[in-house]
């Protein structure tokens, strides 16, 4: 009888434990500057005209530096069928508090020009693509220019 009581315990005792570490792992997904990549993914991305124009799939980091060089956005199909991504320098993208999403400085329209990819032809992350996305959106790249 006591070696059952003291496994309930010591059950008890993990439980609370356990309990107390996932509402600190929540809890510490977001602060008032920073958040996690996983909260990250799924976030709404609004163009200029404040309209949805997507979703962030994911966020690619450079290896060397640390920085987040892309959000790829996702836009289009239906339950994950003929979905097209987009991949978007990081620098273009601002949160913004009153839509609880990114916006981009761009509307729909000038997105289904942007380079993109898609499941069947997947996305070649190499320098040429990476010129090729920057000079798309004129932004500054991420990566030393000698």
């Amino acid at each position: 009888m006591r070696s059952t009581q003291a496994r309930r315990a010591r059950r008890h005792e993990r439980n609370i434990y356990d309990n107390s570490h996932n509402n600190e792992t929540l809890e510490s997904k977001e602060t008032v500057s920073l958040i996690a990549s996983d909260k990250v993914e799924g976030t709404a991305v609004y163009g200029t005209d404040q309209k949805k124009i997507g979703k962030l799939e994911r966020v690619m980091i450079d290896k060397l530096s640390g920085k987040v060089a892309y959000a790829v956005l996702s836009f289009g199909g239906f339950m994950g069928m003929g979905e097209d991504f987009y991949p978007m320098p990081w620098s273009t993208l601002k949160y913004d508090t009153n839509l609880g999403g990114y916006r981009a400085n761009l509307t729909k329209d000038q997105l289904d020009k942007a380079p993109k990819y898609s499941k069947s032809t997947d996305w070649n992350w190499n320098r040429d693509n990476d010129r090729r996305v920057h000079d798309y959106y004129k932004a500054t790249p991420y990566w030393p220019i000698p």
